[in-house]
C-alpha cells in the first residue's frame, strides 16, 4: 500500500493515463488567495482583529491586482503564520469547512474548472500545489474533484498552532514535490502539464515536458513567450454549485456534460496539443 508523504492529501494510486495535471492554485485556479478569502470567517469567530481583517482585505486587493512576486509571497506567508501561533487547530478546519462553499466557491474561475474536468475525463491525475495552509488546500482540492493536494504544513503543538512552518510549498519545493510524486505514482513527466500564473512556480513549470502559463505575471509571461510556452487567461469566476451539486472526480466529468469539456479556445489547449504530440 501507498504510503503518503505528510502534508500530502492522496487519492487512488496514478491516473489512467500515467499523466498528471499539476496546478497552482491562488490566480490559476481561483481569482484571489485562498488564504486571505477566509479573513472574515476567522473575523467572525474572533481569531482574528479589525486592524488584521483590514490588513488582510488591502493584502488581497493588492495581490489581485498586482499577483505577488518571491519577496511580497514571503512576506505575506509570515505574516500569517505570526498571526496564527496559538490558534485552534481543528476550529480553523470547522471555520474551513463550514466556510468553504460560501468564501471560494464563487471565486473559482470557470474556465479552471472545465479544463479539470478535461484532465478527469482523459484519465490524467488532477494535483493542487499551493503554498496556502493545507486546512485551506485539502477541502478546496476536494471539493473541485482533484485526485491529490500538496500543500504548505504549519507545525501543530498540543492541537494549536505554533507559529512555525514545517514544510513550505513554495518555489523549488514545488518542483520537488513533482519530481517525488512521479517517482512514487508512475507518471511520465515529460507528458506531464503545470499551470500556474507566478514566476515563482518556475521550477514547477520547468519540471514538466508541458508547462501553461495561466494569468501570467510579468515575468513569466516574458518567460512564456521566450520559450513558446501556451499563455492562457482565465476571467470568469463562476460558483461551482451552478453547474455541479457535489463536485466530487466524477460529478466533475460527467456534470460539465461533453459540450463544456470539448470548450473552445486555449483553456483545452493543454490537453489537446499533448494527445497530438503523442500520436
Amino acid at each position: 500500500m501507498f504510503d503518503a508523504p505528510e502534508g500530502e492529501h492522496h487519492g487512488d494510486l496514478g491516473g489512467r493515463s500515467g499523466v498528471a495535471a499539476f496546478f497552482d492554485l491562488d490566480k490559476t485556479i481561483i481569482a484571489s488567495s485562498s488564504a486571505l478569502a477566509f479573513s472574515k470567517p476567522l473575523f467572525k469567530q474572533g481569531l482574528i482583529n479589525r486592524k488584521a481583517a483590514l490588513k488582510s482585505a488591502y493584502a488581497q486587493l493588492m495581490f489581485s491586482l498586482a499577483g505577488a512576486d518571491e519577496l511580497q509571497t514571503e512576506r505575506l506567508r509570515s505574516q500569517i503564520s505570526a498571526l496564527c501561533a496559538g490558534w485552534d487547530v481543528a476550529q480553523v478546519s470547522a471555520i474551513v469547512n463550514e466556510t468553504l462553499h460560501d468564501v471560494v466557491d464563487p471565486l473559482i474561475y470557470a474556465e479552471a474548472a472545465e479544463l479539470i474536468a478535461a484532465h478527469k475525463a482523459e484519465g490524467d491525475d488532477v494535483i493542487v500545489l499551493s503554498a496556502t495552509g493545507e486546512e485551506v488546500v485539502e477541502p478546496v482540492a476536494e471539493m473541485l474533484g482533484a485526485d491529490l493536494s500538496v500543500s504548505t504544513r504549519m507545525e501543530v503543538v498540543d492541537g494549536r498552532y505554533s507559529g512555525e512552518v514545517e514544510f513550505y510549498c513554495f518555489g523549488e519545493e514545488k518542483a520537488r514535490a513533482a519530481r517525488r510524486l512521479a517517482s512514487e505514482r508512475g507518471y511520465d513527466l515529460g507528458r506531464c502539464l503545470a499551470y500556474s500564473d507566478s514566476s515563482t512556480d518556475l521550477p514547477l513549470l520547468e519540471a514538466v515536458g508541458r508547462p501553461c502559463a495561466v494569468n501570467p505575471d510579468k515575468q513569466l509571461r516574458k518567460i512564456a513567450q521566450e520559450r513558446g510556452w501556451p499563455v492562457l487567461t482565465f476571467s470568469r469566476p463562476v460558483s461551482l454549485r451552478t453547474k455541479i451539486p457535489h463536485p466530487t472526480a466524477t460529478a466533475v466529468a460527467l456534470g460539465m456534460g461533453v459540450g463544456a469539456l470539448a470548450v473552445a479556445g486555449v483553456t483545452w489547449y493543454g490537453v489537446k496539443n499533448r494527445r497530438r504530440q503523442e500520436r
